[in-house]
């Protein structure tokens, strides 16, 4: 029961910051410690974890009361690459990193 998430907008670093603090947390937990997170990447965590609970519900018939995070990777995505001018006819490059996220669910043993 996984989703991933191909090409955010953001660093893997700063992406991390979010990813470590739901990481072996309750699905219902963790989406409600996502609601009060500051940070840019916590919307789009939130919204493929939802994607991954849909995808077990719909594929492996569970219940999210059920459901914990196994594990949530933030791996390293694309690099665009763009040059800024500067002066004595240079250029600087600017690098802008994206993150290739997946989180895989699992079911509690009872």
């Amino acid at each position: 029961m996984k989703a991933t998430l191909k090409s955010h907008h953001q660093s893997p670093r700063r992406a991390r910051l979010v990813t470590e603090m739901v990481k072996g947390k309750s699905v219902s937990q963790a989406l409600a410690e996502l609601d009060f997170v500051v940070k840019k990447s916590a919307a789009p965590i939130k919204k493929l974890i939802l994607s991954a609970v849909a995808n077990a519900k719909k594929n492996f018939k569970q219940e999210e009361a059920d459901l914990y995070i196994k594990s949530i990777t933030v791996d390293k995505g694309q690099v665009m690459r763009r040059f800024r001018p500067v002066s004595h006819g240079r250029a600087f490059p600017i690098r802008h990193r994206l993150s290739n996220i997946e989180v895989v669910l699992d079911t509690k043993k009872k």
